[in-house]
């Protein structure tokens, strides 16, 4: 067979067939570029702003010391300590509870106000129950988490941004209200 520049022989067909079978199958996987990470961080910052992203945050941390201190020994300058009690089922369960009811916050904004004041009771419970509420850790993330769930306020969505104050009538029913001005 005889080559000539501009014609290809079978077996370089076949080679380029094969190569370009390959970069179609390892063309969907490239390596990573800093705007896929720029957009990333943008899509969690969004979906972070669309719920109680902190609320539920410190609910889970929460959760964490809860369950955690009553199931180790902790050694002191050498000397063991044991904190496990006969509580701890109860810790357990309290733990958990906290950590589900923080991812509650995450994924079902709607349901805030009943996670927040769970997390708060079940919080305080956690004081006498699971040894000061994991060594008071758990108890204050708990009550942080719970209260900040119970205030967080979901954002305004506006529709293409034509609400404004201005359009939005008072409670008074469009008569000026003491200390309102029109």
């Amino acid at each position: 067979m005889l080559l000539t520049p501009g014609r290809a022989g079978p077996a370089s067909r076949l080679a380029r067939s094969s190569m370009s079978r390959t970069r179609a199958l390892l063309g969907s996987v490239r390596p990573p570029r800093r705007s896929d990470a720029a957009h990333a961080r943008r899509r969690f910052r969004a979906w972070r702003g669309r719920r109680p992203f902190w609320a539920g945050l410190f609910t889970l941390g929460a959760g964490l010391p809860i369950v955690y201190f009553p199931y180790v020994t902790l050694s002191l300058s050498g000397i063991p300590l044991a904190l496990s009690t006969t509580a701890g089922a109860g810790a357990l369960l309290t733990g958990t509870l906290l950590v589900v009811l923080g991812l509650t916050m995450w994924f079902r904004p709607q349901q805030r106000v009943f996670a927040g004041i769970t997390a708060l009771l079940l919080s305080l419970v956690s004081f006498p129950v699971a040894n000061f509420g994991g060594l008071f850790l758990g108890l204050f993330s708990g009550l942080i988490g719970g209260s900040l769930a119970c205030a967080w306020a979901a954002p305004a969505e506006s529709a293409g941004g034509t609400d404004t104050p201005r359009d939005v009538p008072s409670p008074s029913g469009g008569r000026p209200v003491a200390g309102e001005s029109s």
